[in-house]
């Protein structure tokens, strides 16, 4: 059966996360009623990374078998239609190799956290952002970060639900930018390794969020780090700030 790859956006608002569920909409029960639209019969797609409830994607990637050999762009043409009106887009669609699987043969996952400190309610990036009220120390949340880059226990920073086998995980890049607006700011914070813990994103964000706010010192990160106890971690923030912009393959499938 041929394979393709997916190239996927999505408003995680609607739904109760990436994974299919029974009685809850999810991305991936979108796609794959989508696609029994084009193949009737149950359809399975595997994905790069099962986002939260709420989280969001601009480049999710996702690989499905299919009986027919599709032209691509026709393929996504078709699975767009018939996902309408569901907020979720199908980007780039390619032809891949029996041995391609959209989790597994991925070498790195980018991820952007979106937070705007403002005092007016947040009318445009509704659900999209994460607001609080007071600006905060771009230089102490960079001091901060730097904690955290390299390869770590990531206990700290990992849910307490999460499957994986290790907390051991390698964070290539934190970088923090701060975007001035008409009132406040926006900081975005990028981060990039070759997988993540669950939560391990928003646990980090959250804990420097404490640091620009002046309640945590940029070295208390690394002793969160060091305790290796989940008690030890920041608040959690949010989902709706949190965005899967992009994963890494050693050929681009797109």
């Amino acid at each position: 059966m041929p394979r393709y790859a997916f190239r996927i956006e999505y408003d995680g608002g609607p739904f109760a996360g990436w994974q299919r569920q029974a009685d809850q909409p999810s991305v991936q029960g979108a796609i794959e009623a989508a696609l029994a639209r084009l193949e009737p019969r149950a359809h399975t797609i595997a994905a790069a990374g099962r986002t939260d409830a709420g989280v969001h994607a601009t480049a999710q990637v996702a690989h499905a078998d299919l009986a027919k050999d599709w032209d691509p762009f026709r393929l996504s043409e078709a699975l767009n239609h018939h996902l309408r009106p569901a907020p979720v887009a199908i980007t780039g669609c390619a032809r891949v190799a029996e041995d391609f699987h959209a989790r597994f043969s991925a070498i790195e996952r980018r991820y952007l956290f979106r937070l705007i400190a403002r005092r007016a309610p947040v009318v445009h990036d509704r659900g999209r952002v994460w607001q609080v009220q007071n600006a905060l120390d771009l230089g102490a949340m960079r001091a901060g970060a730097a904690y955290l880059i390299g390869h770590h226990d990531f206990t700290t920073f990992r849910s307490s639900i999460c499957q994986a086998k290790s907390p051991l995980k390698t964070l290539d890049e934190i970088t923090i930018e701060e975007i001035a607006l008409a009132q406040g700011a926006e900081y975005r914070f990028h981060l990039r390794a070759r997988s993540f813990l669950h939560n391990q994103v928003r646990s980090i964000v959250g804990t420097l969020e404490r640091v620009g706010a002046g309640a945590w010192a940029p070295e208390d990160v690394g002793a969160a780090l060091a305790a290796r106890d989940r008690a030890a971690c920041g608040p959690v923030c949010p989902p709706q700030g949190l965005y899967l912009c992009g994963v890494g393959y050693p050929a681009d499938p797109f």
